[in-house]
């Protein structure tokens, strides 16, 4: 309440303007991060497991892709595990640059849901250095690699759930 005795008529309708201001509606405000994805998603069909697979992929491309101790884990929005996909990677500290080998269908899940042809999802984290083309050329002489397609991240919703490291 005002205490009417220390204050101008005028300056009553200013602050009594100012409490009818405060008090009305509050805006929301939503912020929102378009977060870029910083890898890239090469597609690979192929029969074989992904042991053997990422055996000619090294034999073949010369890299030098290792089991991981975990599996690549899925989780729900509430955090709760989805599912979990067979993983290898490698780090090439040349050209600083991280390549992930990932199983797309385990138990009938899939990591990336969009894409259930393909059987595996070759990511390529940081890459500054290495030509994706190439790479692509390389992969389709891999015997064990049927197919060989090339996905821009941004265009697939699943695939801004992944986080590598």
């Amino acid at each position: 309440m005002l205490n009417r005795g220390n204050y101008s008529p005028e300056s009553l309708k200013t602050l009594t303007s100012c409490s009818r201001f405060h008090m009305g509606k509050k805006k929301k405000h939503i912020l929102t991060f378009d977060e870029e994805l910083d890898f890239e998603m090469i597609g690979l069909c192929s029969h074989h497991n992904d042991y053997r697979l990422a055996w000619s992929i090294n034999d073949q491309v010369q890299l030098h892709l290792t089991k991981c101790d975990e599996d690549y884990i899925v989780t729900n929005r509430k955090g709760e595990e989805v599912s979990t996909h067979s993983m290898y990677a490698f780090e090439d500290e040349v050209n600083r640059l991280e390549y992930y080998l990932v199983k797309n269908k385990h138990k009938g899940q899939y990591l990336i849901q969009e894409k259930p042809t393909i059987d595996y999802f070759l990511f390529l984290c940081n890459n500054l250095g290495v030509d994706s083309e190439e790479l692509i050329t390389k992969l389709k002489s891999v015997p064990s690699i049927l197919a060989v397609f090339s996905f821009d991240p941004e265009e697939i919703p699943s695939a801004e759930a992944l986080m590598f490291n």
